[in-house]
C-alpha cells in the first residue's frame, strides 16, 4: 500500500512538474495605428490582406461570401456569393488560389483571386475552423475548434502531421481563425478577445494579448465576437519579440477593423526568451 501511495505521488509531482515548466505566455496588448469602417452585416470567419486590399469570407448558411475590400473605406468592390448549403470559414491565399474551409460539410472551396471563379473542391475529415499558410514548411495549418492543428499538404490537402496546442502545460481548446508568420501561428480564441500567438514547432502558446476594449459600450452589444486576423507584409512589418505587425483585426458582425501592432508588455523569461 505504501509503495502504491509513493507512485502514485510521484505521478502528480511529475504532471505538475511538466505544467510548472512548461512555457509561460509573455503578454501584451493592442496598439491601435487607425480605426476603419467594417460591414456590420458581415458575420466575419477569415481575413487576409493582399496588395493594399483585405479579403474576407464570412459563414452562415445562405449567407456565405468571400469579399475583397477597400480597408479605408470598407466598402466591398468584389464579391463571391457561397452557395446556401455550405456555411463559410477560414480563407488563405497561396498564389493565385483563395481557400475557402467550410464548417460541417468537410469541404474546402478554391477561387481565382482575381475573377473569383471556382477551381476545385478538396476533402476533409471533421469541422473547418480557420487555416493559414506556413511558408517556411509549405503547408497549410488549419484548425477546427479543439487544442489540435492539422498541417495539410498544399496540392493534395490531406493530412501530413498533427499539433497540439497548450497553454502552461494545458491543452487549449477553441482555437480558432489563423494566421501564419514566421515561427508563429496567431489565433483568435472563440468567444474571448485573446488573441494567441503559438510556437509552429511546439504548440506552445508563447504570446497572449489582450484585445478587450476595441468597441465602445454603444457598439459591443450589437456586436459577436473577435475574430479575423490580417497580417501587412510590407517595409513596415515588425516581429522582433517586442512588436508584432501591422495586422488588420475585426470581428462577427462589427462596425470596426483596426489596423494595429501588437505590444509585448510582460519581460522574456527563460523559458519564452527564444521566441521571436
Amino acid at each position: 500500500k505504501k509503495m502504491r501511495l509513493w507512485i502514485e505521488g510521484l505521478v502528480v509531482c511529475l504532471l505538475l512538474g511538466g505544467v510548472f515548466s512548461a512555457t509561460m505566455p509573455r503578454t501584451g496588448r493592442i496598439e491601435i495605428i487607425r480605426t476603419y469602417a467594417h460591414q456590420r452585416s458581415s458575420f466575419t470567419q477569415g481575413l487576409l490582406h493582399f496588395q493594399g486590399f483585405l479579403y474576407e469570407s464570412t459563414g452562415l448558411y445562405s449567407q456565405s461570401n468571400i469579399f475583397k475590400i477597400d480597408p479605408k473605406s470598407g466598402a466591398i468592390i468584389q464579391r463571391r456569393a457561397i452557395s446556401k448549403e455550405y456555411f463559410g470559414e477560414g480563407l488563405e491565399l497561396v498564389n493565385d488560389t483563395l481557400y475557402l474551409l467550410t464548417w460541417k460539410e468537410q469541404v474546402a472551396l478554391t477561387f481565382d483571386v482575381n475573377t473569383f471563379l471556382p477551381i476545385k473542391t478538396y476533402s476533409y475529415h471533421g469541422e473547418g475552423w480557420g487555416i493559414c499558410h506556413d511558408r517556411s514548411s509549405n503547408q497549410f495549418i488549419m484548425s477546427n475548434g479543439t487544442s489540435y492543428l492539422t498541417f495539410r499538404d498544399p496540392q493534395t490537402f490531406e493530412p501530413r502531421s498533427v499539433l497540439q496546442v497548450t497553454k502552461n502545460g494545458l491543452p487549449e481548446d477553441n482555437i480558432n481563425e489563423l494566421e501564419c508568420v514566421g515561427r508563429l501561428v496567431w489565433a483568435n480564441k472563440w468567444q474571448t478577445d485573446k488573441i494567441y500567438g503559438i510556437d509552429v514547432h511546439t504548440g506552445e502558446i508563447v504570446i497572449e494579448i489582450d484585445a478587450n476594449g476595441l468597441l465602445s459600450s454603444f457598439e459591443r452589444p450589437f456586436a459577436d465576437v473577435l475574430n479575423g486576423i490580417a497580417f501587412v507584409r510590407s517595409s513596415r512589418s515588425q516581429s522582433d519579440g517586442l512588436r508584432y505587425g501591422p495586422f488588420f483585426i475585426t470581428g462577427k458582425f462589427w462596425p470596426k477593423s483596426f489596423q494595429v501592432f501588437f505590444v509585448i508588455e510582460s519581460p522574456p523569461t527563460a523559458s519564452n526568451n527564444h521566441i521571436l
